[in-house]
């Protein structure tokens, strides 16, 4: 296809969806940076061997794959223009939020376990893990604002003929899911 005859509409969804992807390789290299950093820390002496991770994280972790759902499920009945799209939304805002909740629940697990982010009772290991979920929660408000948006102009009708800002934050929901799926297993599976 000949770019120079795409028309100023299509060459701003292009540019659109590449700033997507743009901005989601950059948060694939943050996190590359620090699970590798986590690697290489893991050979320091004052590493905690076989730490648990809190229950909560694993809840969260359905939790999240079933907000996936909800949202593929949402863009499957607004292109065949159903009516549960706004509640399956909803829902995926709900889980999204139950997600942030439950990571709470399980940084109060580490605390009550004696595992601090910072001062004297702090580990090299917890504060690792502290700062890849803080992060990933950080997106996923980001997440949260962009779901809000859609939401919003869903219940305007905004999503009629033009799909596009919708169908940017189901991919971006789906990237975060995978992106907690990935520090998910690498945490569970290099205690």
């Amino acid at each position: 296809m000949d770019y120079t005859q795409q028309s100023l509409e299509e060459k701003n969804i292009r540019a659109k969806k590449m700033m997507l992807w743009f901005g989601m390789i950059s948060v694939c290299m943050t996190f590359g940076g620090l699970t590798s950093a986590y690697v290489v820390s893991k050979s320091r002496p004052d590493w905690i061997e076989n730490f648990e991770l809190p229950a909560a994280f694993y809840w969260s972790t359905v939790v999240i794959l079933v907000s996936s759902i909800a949202f593929y499920l949402a863009k499957k009945s607004l292109l065949k223009k159903q009516p549960q799209t706004t509640a399956l939304l909803i829902t995926t805002m709900v889980l999204g939020i139950a997600f942030v909740v439950l990571q709470f629940s399980g940084f109060n697990e580490l605390i009550q376990q004696g595992y601090f982010f910072t001062g004297a009772q702090s580990t090299v290991t917890t504060s690792f893990l502290y700062v890849i979920t803080i992060v990933h929660m950080a997106h996923l408000f980001a997440g949260l604002v962009v779901l809000s948006v859609v939401l919003v102009r869903h219940t305007q009708q905004k999503y009629r003929e033009k799909t596009l800002g919708f169908e940017l934050a189901h991919t971006f929901w789906h990237f975060l899911d995978f992106l907690w799926l990935y520090l998910f297993a690498f945490l569970y599976f290099f205690r």
